[in-house]
Order: C-alpha cells, then sequence, then structure tokens
C-alpha cells in the first residue's frame, strides 16, 4: 500500500494566488495517485493563518468542490512559522509524509517527484533547496546568501538557500513534536530532529501574484528571531567584547600614568569624547540583545500556546469544528 501525502500550505492574504495554486497542486497530487507513488486519499491541506481578505472563504469553496482539498483556519494571524506548525502537527495524525510549501508559488511544484522519491529511499527530511539564485537582484541575493552566512556563524545552523519547503516524514514529525518552544525558527529546529536527511535542488521562480510577505525588514527581525531562540553565541561575544574592551583600557591606564611622570600630559577632549559615545553604544548594544534573550525566557516561561485552531475541513462528509 502506498503512502499517504499531505501537501500544507500556510496562507496569508493569498486570495490573489490560490486558485492557480490549488490547480497546479491538484495536477500534482493527480499525477501522483496515477503513478501509484501516494495514496488515493492523500491530500492538500490548507492553512489560513487569520488572513482579512477571501482567502478562508476560497479554502472552503476549493474544499466543497474537491475533497482532494482540507483546510485548516487558525483564530487569528500567528506568523508564517505558526501557521506553519500548525499545519504540520495537524498532519502528522493523517499522513506517513508531509511535504511544506508556501502558496506563492516560486517554490518548484515539481520537485514533489523527487522528494518523493528520495522518501521512498529511507530519507525522513528532504530539504528543497535552491540551486542558483540567477533571478534575485544583486540586493537580493547579497542579503538573503548574508542571512546564511550570519545564522550558521552565530550558531543557528541552517541548510544553505533552504526555506521552509520540505518533506518530513511522521517519524521526523513525531521529533518535531517534542520541541515545546514558543519561540519558533523551524528552518533552525528541523536540523536537529536528525534521522536520515538528502535534498533537492530546484530553480525558484518568480511570485505568481500578490506582495512578498517577507521585505528586509522582516527578514532582519526573522534573523533575529532565528539566532536569539537557537544560539548564545551573541551573549559569548558580547562577553569577548567586554574583556577586550578592559585589557584595552588597562594599557591605556598604564599609558597615561607613563606620560603623566614624565610631564607630558596632554588634554584630549576629543578622544574622551569618542570613548565615552563607543563605550556607551556598547553598553546599549549589550544591554539590547541581553533583553531580547530575557524577553524570550519570559514568553517561554509563559507557556502560551502557539496556535490555536477555529475549524478543521476534512472529507466532504466529515466537518470538525
Amino acid at each position: 500500500m502506498n503512502d499517504r501525502l499531505y501537501i500544507v500550505v500556510p496562507c496569508y492574504n493569498e486570495e490573489e494566488v490560490l486558485p492557480e495554486t490549488a490547480r497546479r497542486l491538484k495536477e500534482k497530487m493527480t499525477a501522483l495517485m496515477g503513478a501509484g507513488k501516494i495514496a488515493p486519499d492523500s491530500r492538500v491541506l490548507l492553512v489560513n493563518d487569520g488572513s482579512k481578505d477571501r482567502t478562508w472563504e476560497l479554502i472552503c469553496s476549493l474544499h466543497g468542490e474537491d475533497g482532494l482539498f482540507s483546510g485548516l483556519d487558525l483564530t487569528r494571524n500567528r506568523g508564517h512559522q505558526n501557521a506553519l506548525l500548525a499545519g504540520l502537527m495537524t498532519a502528522r495524525e493523517r499522513a506517513d509524509m508531509v511535504i511544506s510549501m508556501d502558496a506563492d508559488l516560486q517554490d518548484d511544484i515539481d520537485a514533489v517527484d523527487e522528494m518523493v522519491d528520495k522518501y521512498r529511499e529511507g530519507c525522513d527530511i528532504v530539504y528543497g533547496v535552491r540551486s542558483s539564485r540567477k533571478t534575485d537582484t544583486f540586493f537580493k541575493r547579497f542579503t538573503a546568501e548574508g542571512f546564511y552566512r550570519l545564522m550558521n556563524f552565530l550558531g543557528a545552523n541552517v541548510v544553505f538557500n533552504h526555506a521552509d519547503y520540505r518533506l518530513m516524514s511522521r517519524r521526523a514529525l513525531d521529533g518535531l513534536a517534542q520541541f515545546k518552544e514558543v519561540n519558533l525558527f523551524l528552518r533552525g529546529i528541523v536540523p536537529m530532529i536528525g534521522y536520515r536527511t538528502d535534498t533537492v535542488e530546484y530553480e525558484r521562480g518568480e511570485r505568481f501574484a500578490g506582495e512578498s510577505k517577507y521585505p528586509l525588514k522582516k527578514m532582519l527581525s526573522f534573523a533575529m528571531e532565528g539566532i536569539t531562540s537557537l544560539s548564545t553565541k551573541p551573549i559569548r561575544y558580547i562577553t569577548t567584547l567586554g574583556f577586550l574592551i578592559f585589557m584595552v583600557s588597562i594599557v591605556m591606564i598604564v599609558y597615561n600614568v607613563a606620560r603623566w611622570c614624565t610631564g607630558n600630559t596632554v588634554t584630549g577632549w576629543a578622544s574622551l569624547a569618542c570613548s565615552l559615545w563607543a563605550i556607551g553604544g556598547l553598553i546599549l548594544l549589550a544591554l539590547g540583545v541581553i533583553g531580547e534573550y530575557i524577553g524570550k525566557i519570559y514568553l517561554e516561561t509563559k507557556g502560551r500556546p502557539r496556535f490555536l485552531i477555529r475549524e478543521v475541513l476534512e472529507d466532504r462528509d466529515e466537518k470538525v469544528d
């Protein structure tokens, strides 16, 4: 018997692209079923992340027209990572393997075939990795690749040029369910699960319609979230920097005492002012980084739910509230 596949698609204000996304996913799922690679009761799970447009209405319509499409409606917008986790945890109870992808059609749907093949070869996690960034502008390419290098340098180990396009087996999803942190960064958490992994390269296309949900400001915030959620290296670097500044201050004290002993004291208001500004800035930076960690500790100790589900659309004859 073939394994059941669920494709989880987080959706936030995707009414412009959703009909085309659904059409292409139906074609792919039908082809995989016809080839005998996946079970006939495989599904596409569309997760509505508190959209303000007609996204949920379209999901309900798709579900009513074709049992291939299931729906998951969150009570409010919880962000891409929480919406994705909600979909993965819902699909975990129903599927043997789950593929997560965005709704904007930038991820190459044809890569699903190779992911399924690698799963059948024994892989529990298969990462979709961009083969190149030829379509990106220089600024986009520079900032994106810098994002991955910075993450790895600061201890948040991620797969280079991989976003959230991946296949996970049920066993891998069971492992993911044991990670209970509220501050989610799935790109860094999934590699921690272990098991056998592999990659599939694909060409990432342009967004079919709508606007990007990750402008530069949000990407920077996302990077900070990942770094502070997965690594304590920034605090260690602050400690190292503080030690270096302390050593420099010792040298400067010895130097100034020596000049005083030789009667060569010179008033240096400029250097003094620059030093004060530099040290003051470093102190504020250090407090900010430490504050980020304290804030995350505060949120983790509250143990708030990462998502709340309003409604689940199952098969045509089954509707769970």
